[in-house]
């Protein structure tokens, strides 16, 4: 299996958002390299884990063939 560069791209940007929205406001003061090293080792540690999470999630849907199957919907009447 090899790593896919969208699936990527997308764990690092939600990564970027929750520390940017979380931690940085409130580092942003006390900027150093230290608390810049531990920023950026979080960011990674997040990024594998949504990476990871969603990586699980779609493949087990594409190998369940999740998506080919009608979903049932609430919404609909009954005609």
């Amino acid at each position: 299996m090899s790593i896919d560069p969208l699936r990527l791209g997308e764990a690092a940007t939600a990564a970027a958002l929750i520390l940017g929205t979380v931690t940085l406001p409130a580092a942003w003061n006390t900027l150093d390299p230290t608390i810049g090293a531990v920023l950026a080792t979080m960011w990674m540690i997040i990024s594998s884990g949504v990476y990871a999470l969603h990586a699980v999630t779609f493949d087990c849907f594409r190998f369940t063939g999740h998506q080919r199957r009608q979903n049932f919907s609430f919404t609909r009447g009954e005609d």
